[in-house]
């Protein structure tokens, strides 16, 4: 790829995640940066609001991360919030077992020998050794491949922990997953142990943790950085970008100038005709209830064999996150609270009707996790030789997760800078 020459400016076109790492990565290098968002907020689905109904701040659904997220590390050390990240400091994941009725725990050990799955308190309920070797497979890369070709989607260890897992890091049904994406989940944690495994979540909101740190580097920097402003019109010239029309004017990109485009895909797609990418999406569907937890609640429960497969313990609420949710996402509100109040209740032994809660529904979260949709993403580098593009659907070797789109746009701001 040519490279142009001269300082010039990069405009960053979307505030989300994949956009905010692309502009930091930048502004924190020293290089001119210009970042344009369509919503009057940044984050995209990593945002949070003030609810009226519930009368509090809440986030439009529920990120886990894992200390072994090198991207999401570098991006938190990069806007000064790595203390919004909390967790138990330890590899520690409880599970509430719907038909057993009750909790236990997995506990990998830190290291990586997997010495844990030889200890039966540490490892899924009636498994045995046997059970995990099944995973050797997803160690290497299985272009191509469905997730069910390369390990077996049965027996326990599927059912209790492996299907959960991968549900909630694919949003989509794993039997029709990606081998490829499903083994980069193996191979970047529990096959590099417990260090790398450690639950964080953001504190005390995603906003708080993710989003407002970028923002304000981003205004000490000296970026322009303008909300409520969409692109409409990307004007090409030979194999370069000549122009961006925005809705409040056209600018002229001058010498040196670079995009990087960090938009969902279908708004690439409208802008960039030709652009192959993910077609196909899947939902996702939180719960919120306003309701204290009590001291000593654990902060993050899986659910196996309920509807919702992780529920949330803040200090003022409780959350409940469902993936792979299309079955869920046009049935009504308030029979989704009840619904999901039900598990909540099993999981904190808890009783009476539900309080107040709130439904919020990302009917095209991130793109379906197959073969065939992730043979559609493209790489970060395009035709035009000053845009690059940046979300969690490019090619970045990960399902769509923050460490992916954090990923894309340090990839992005590599390529674009001068």
């Amino acid at each position: 790829m040519t490279r142009l020459e001269g300082p010039g400016k990069v405009h960053v076109v979307g505030a989300g995640l994949a956009g905010l790492s692309a502009a930091v990565t930048l502004a924190g290098r020293g290089h001119t940066v210009a970042l344009s968002e369509a919503a009057k907020q940044a984050g995209g689905r990593c945002r949070s609001y003030h609810d009226g109904v519930l009368d509090m701040v809440i986030d439009n659904g529920n990120h886990l991360v894992l200390s072994g997220n090198a991207a999401v590390i570098r991006y938190m050390r990069a806007i000064g919030a790595q203390d919004r990240l909390t967790g138990p400091g330890r590899a520690e994941f409880p599970f509430f077992d719907v038909e057993l009725g009750r909790l236990w725990t997995l506990r990998p050990s830190e290291g990586v020998l997997p010495w844990w799955i030889l200890d039966a308190a540490r490892r899924v309920p009636g498994t045995g050794l046997r059970d995990y070797l099944a995973l050797l497979p997803l160690l290497q890369r299985h272009p191509g491949g469905r997730l069910d070709e390369v390990v077996r989607c049965d027996g326990v260890l599927w059912r209790k922990f492996l299907r959960p897992l991968f549900v909630s890091a694919l949003n989509t049904a794993p039997e029709e997953a990606s081998a490829d994406l499903a083994g980069a989940i193996v191979r970047e944690t529990l096959a590099k142990g417990g260090r790398h495994m450690h639950p964080l979540v953001a504190t005390p909101s995603l906003a708080a943790a993710f989003v407002d740190p970028a923002l304000a580097l981003l205004y000490r920097h000296g970026a322009e950085v303008r909300l409520g402003r969409s692109l409409r019109e990307i004007k090409l010239e030979g194999m370069q970008v000549r122009s961006l029309v925005f809705d409040d004017g056209e600018e002229t990109l001058g010498t040196g100038d670079r995009v990087v485009l960090a938009v969902p895909p279908w708004i690439a797609q409208k802008l960039l005709p030709g652009l192959d990418a993910p077609d196909a999406f899947h939902a996702i569907v939180n719960a919120h209830f306003r309701a204290a937890p009590p001291a000593g609640a654990p902060a993050m429960v899986g659910v196996v064999g309920g509807t919702a497969e992780w529920v949330f313990a803040f200090h003022d609420r409780y959350s409940v996150t469902v993936s792979a949710a299309d079955h869920l996402v046009d049935r009504d509100a308030d029979e989704l609270v009840d619904l999901l109040w039900c598990d909540v209740a099993r999981v904190h032994g808890l009783s009476g009707p539900a309080p107040a809660g709130r439904i919020v529904k990302e009917k095209r979260a991130t793109f379906a996790a197959t073969p065939a949709q992730a043979a559609r993403r493209p790489p970060a580098a395009t035709s035009w030789r000053n845009l690059f593009l940046a979300g969690d659907w490019i090619d970045t070797g990960l399902p769509a997760t923050i460490e992916g789109a954090l990923r894309s746009g340090e990839t992005a701001a590599r390529l674009a800078r001068p």
